[in-house]
């Protein structure tokens, strides 16, 4: 299929030699470049290449993983070796999954698609770039600093397994923001643009970045920042709470994404990232929010340019779109197939991916997304007569089963009569994750949906961190607890 094929069909006749009753590779090829511009100077510029082989082996009823750098002959059959080894000690316990769910052998290629080639635009272009946006934040008086960011990847993967599986896919990500900060009188105020933590990130190429036209947008993002220095201290209550889309995507990832994670419920996260307050029993019973709560894991491409869309996932398994929340109810985990049988299904719905060819695949979030209502924005305003809208994620807490949180956003704004007023400084909400989607009663339709991507999950030991995707509209809350931090 292409020249990484040879190194993945050694593997394989590595891993038969070595006793496996069915084994995979993943041979991944990767590029990187991070660029960023900090007060008129650069201050990042990474760029990085990789090449590496992982392998999975399955032998005794367990599962082991082996991963190199080195794809020389004698390297990749130790490898497979030690990873039918590991297989052999798992196998000396009772396996938690002792099943594996069977899955058709796929032979397919696919690639992201873009208008526009990230790393065929010039460095100095790219430079040029982010300083006029840095540049347009320090117009604004009393700004003290600010950050303009550019991500990039371009993957290659070749999946091949014992069972017949030769998949080819090959990505390509770019992601851009920026940030003004105002400082003053030992306190410190930020505003990020298309949203916090590096902005936004898609599927796609240099076009994205075009699009965003931060340089027009930084002046605004700047004068926030400032004025957020003297404005007032959100005020603590209960009140009716608007929340702009890409903070409705941190509360999807956080209170809806991570619980369901089936490995998580299954305990085989809970010495780092935490179990989860559902249980395989939930399905069609749990009453996870109102009737506008409906929500998906979408990981086809149809979906959006996500950085979570997929053809397939690092077990070969097509992608799909499972429901996840009904009209509220609660519908379903997302799976692997070592744990599908743990909730009644004969195959896995296509959630396993690891964050490079040296980890082992998990189960993590793909387009974990809300889906549209009905409202426009400004309608949703209009009808809200008493509340508080919230708008980009400042800071977040929540338990490690995912029930008791609370969020801090970097700016809010007060709503009387329909109509938005004040700004507020520093606010915070928080809840109890079915309670407080029990109290959604409004999410904007369509034309205010955005698939954003959020490039910082973290989960495993080793520690991965991996991209995923939240599609997400401004929606409402009716009398949720609000407040102010440091109060």
């Amino acid at each position: 299929m292409d020249d990484l094929a040879e190194f993945a069909d050694l593997a394989l006749d590595a891993a038969r030699a070595a006793g496996a009753t069915y084994a995979d590779c993943r041979v991944v090829e990767r590029r990187t470049q991070l660029l960023s511009v900090k007060n008129a100077r650069v201050g990042d510029l990474n760029e990085a290449e990789e090449l590496g082989i992982g392998i999975r082996v399955f032998t005794g009823g367990a599962l082991g993983f082996a991963a190199t750098h080195d794809l020389s002959a004698a390297a990749i059959r130790r490898t497979a070796a030690r990873a039918a080894a590991i297989a052999r000690a798992s196998a000396l316990c009772p396996p938690a999954h002792p099943s594996f769910a069977d899955e058709p052998p796929a032979v397919a290629s696919w690639a992201t698609t873009f208008a526009i080639d990230p790393f065929r635009i010039p460095l100095s272009e790219k430079i040029d770039h982010l300083l006029r946006v840095d540049a347009a934040i320090h117009s604004v008086k009393g700004i003290t600093s600010g950050e303009a960011t550019l991500n990039l990847l371009r993957e290659t993967k070749l999946f091949v397994s014992t069972a017949g599986a030769r998949i080819r896919q090959e990505r390509t990500h770019t992601g851009a923001g920026c940030k003004a900060g105002a400082f003053r009188d030992g306190e410190l105020q930020e505003r990020s643009y298309p949203a916090a933590f590096g902005g936004q990130f898609q599927a796609r190429g240099w076009e994205l970045v075009e699009e965003l036209r931060m340089a027009e947008h930084a002046p605004r993002l700047a004068e926030e920042a400032v004025a957020l220095l003297s404005a007032p201290p959100c005020p603590a209550g209960e009140t009716d709470l608007l929340l702009e889309s890409s903070q409705v995507a941190l509360q999807v990832h956080e209170s809806v994404g991570h619980p369901i994670e089936l490995d998580r419920v299954l305990g085989s996260e809970a010495n780092f990232a935490g179990t989860s307050f559902l249980a395989p029993g939930d399905i069609g019973s749990l009453r996870y929010g109102s009737e506008a709560m409906n929500i998906v894991a979408d990981a086809t491409p149809a979906h959006g340019p996500s950085i979570a869309s997929f053809a397939f996932d690092d077990e070969g398994v097509a992608a799909q779109r499972n429901e996840i929340v009904r009209a509220g109810r609660f519908a379903g985990f997302m799976t692997s197939r070592e744990t599908a049988a743990a909730v009644g299904a004969a195959r896995s719905n296509g959630c396993m991916r690891a964050e490079s060819w040296a980890r082992i695949p998990l189960i993590r979030m793909t387009n974990v997304s809300l889906l549209p209502g009905t409202w426009r924005f400004d309608d949703l305003v209009g009808d809200t007569q008493d509340g508080i809208y919230m708008s980009t994620v400042r800071s977040w807490s929540i338990d490690d089963r995912r029930l008791d949180f609370q969020f801090g956003p970097e700016i809010a704004w007060e709503i009387k009569g329909g109509k938005r007023g004040r700004m507020f400084k520093n606010p915070t909400y928080g809840g109890i994750t079915p309670v407080f989607w029990g109290k959604l009663d409004a999410v904007c339709g369509p034309a205010d949906w955005t698939l954003w991507g959020i490039p910082n999950c973290g989960k495993g030991q080793p520690g991965q961190t991996i991209g995923v995707g939240h599609g997400a509209a401004p929606a409402r809350w009716r009398k949720v607890r609000v407040g102010a931090a440091g109060r």
